[in-house]
């Protein structure tokens, strides 16, 4: 749930900044897809981290 989450969130924070510098429907797709690549690793990351420490193992 969080990886989904936060891909959303990195697609759409991508998107954005893509807009605010003036790009196009290309560049918005690129910073999106960007961005939410990086957001689903930094997710993937606190699920493991999150799953460890509350099996206790």
């Amino acid at each position: 749930m969080i990886v989904i989450i936060l891909g959303i969130l990195g697609a759409f924070l991508g998107g954005r900044t893509a807009q605010k510098r003036g790009g196009n429907r290309k560049d918005i797709a690129q910073y999106a897809t960007g961005y939410a690549m990086a957001f689903v690793v930094v997710g993937m990351i606190l699920t493991v981290i999150l799953d460890r420490m509350l099996s206790g193992t």
